[in-house]
């Protein structure tokens, strides 16, 4: 027998030994479809993982339950760690197009997925989900506030959404997203206040130069620094920030020539 057939061999043995025992370690299979683990009594809340304390998944099934009855969605939620009752759930519930089910499994790098029905792409775009799962579903927002925080954020978001209906961006404005705002404001004003030197005598300010420049401070300072704080909060407080913001860093980047040169002739 050549080497070629003997290594061919040993592969084909070892490839049908992988699938030999992976069939004999079926407990795979309850991954995909357990109804085994479905509670007796049709509930909104499947806490396999035990996520919410007791009072929390017994408020959570009424206020579930009453938004149902009020709006016409479903909202559901399954919490799993090592056991999950899989597609079952789709049964169980009569998960359809007017549906959501939230999924929090703390075993991937985010604790929160959605499973959506195509008739809330028409109230909240994809993006909208995208971002939600990424604001209440990463590990720094889990550590800090736990997973039932993170459960209910989202569940509160999505029914304020629903009542008011729809959105294009998740509501509300957490503070390292308005810091990120702030930023973006004032370095928004920098490059406004550089483009505006003056580069003539006797001028006073370059409005031409603040012009050309504008396509560049102005993303920086309206779509980055105004344009977020507007769509997610009716509060002032973050805007008034972010406009003095920008013309803090604007006054300071006109007015640094000044500085440079009264320094060179104190020197």
């Amino acid at each position: 027998m050549s080497s070629r057939t003997s290594r061919s061999l040993l592969g084909f043995v070892a490839a049908l030994s992988l699938i030999v025992l992976t069939w004999l370690g079926a407990p795979a299979a309850y991954a995909y479809d357990n109804p085994d683990l479905l509670p007796d009594r049709q509930t909104p809340i499947i806490d396999l993982a035990d996520s919410l304390t007791s009072f929390q998944r017994e408020a959570l099934e009424r206020d579930l339950s009453e938004f149902e009855a009020e709006t016409g969605w479903k909202l559901r939620v399954l919490t799993q760690y090592d056991r999950t009752p899989g597609r079952a759930v789709k049964e169980f519930w009569g998960l359809d197009d007017h549906s959501v089910m939230l999924v929090a499994d703390p075993r991937g790098g985010n604790l929160l997925n959605f499973s959506v029905g195509d008739d809330l792409f028409k109230l909240m775009p994809r993006t909208f989900w995208i971002e939600l799962q990424t604001r209440f579903g990463n590990q720094f927002f889990v550590r800090d506030n736990g997973e039932d925080a993170s459960i209910l954020g989202a569940l509160n978001s999505i029914k304020t959404c629903i009542r008011q209906g729809g959105c294009q961006v998740v509501p509300g404005l957490p503070r390292e997203q308005w810091l990120l705002t702030l930023v973006t404001s004032v370095i928004g004003g920098v490059v406004f206040g550089f483009a505006a030197q003056p580069r003539e005598s006797g001028k006073l300010f370059s409005w031409q130069w603040a012009l050309i420049f504008s396509p560049l401070w102005g993303i920086l300072f309206i779509a980055f620094g105004i344009g977020p704080v507007v769509t997610r909060t009716s509060d002032w407080l973050p805007l008034v920030r972010n406009f003095a913001g920008f013309a803090l860093g604007a006054l300071v980047a006109f007015l640094s020539p000044m500085f440079s040169s009264s320094q060179s002739s104190e020197t």
